[in-house]
């Protein structure tokens, strides 16, 4: 799994997912974290799913498809496929400034 995701959801989740960690280690890491949430701090849940925007539509889909599966693994699935998501549009609209004129760039 790509070093960015695993940092933003260690943030996120209070949590120390280690970096090799592949994405069904992550799935079930993020499972019982956000199984935890749900029983214990249900708002905070609401708040991480908000920030990473997790489609609301396509969770209350899935959790209504599959009654009786754990919840908390759907949800991780989500979380872990809009995290791929939004790297993915990142590296596709990152500019490369290795073409611009050092006179032409922003200095920082």
């Amino acid at each position: 799994m790509e070093n960015e995701i695993i940092k933003y959801l260690n943030k996120n989740f209070d949590a120390a997912i280690p970096d090799e960690s592949n994405r069904e280690q992550l799935e079930i890491f993020l499972a019982g974290r956000i199984n935890y949430l749900v029983m214990n701090d249900f708002n905070h849940l609401v708040q991480i799913l908000y920030r990473i925007d997790v489609s609301e539509k396509k969770l209350k889909d899935l959790l209504i498809q599959n009654p009786g599966t754990n919840a908390g693994k759907m949800i991780a699935s989500l979380i872990i496929d809009r995290q791929i998501e939004k790297n993915i549009t990142r590296r596709k609209y990152r500019q490369d400034d290795s073409a611009i004129d050092d006179n032409d760039k922003w200095n920082e």
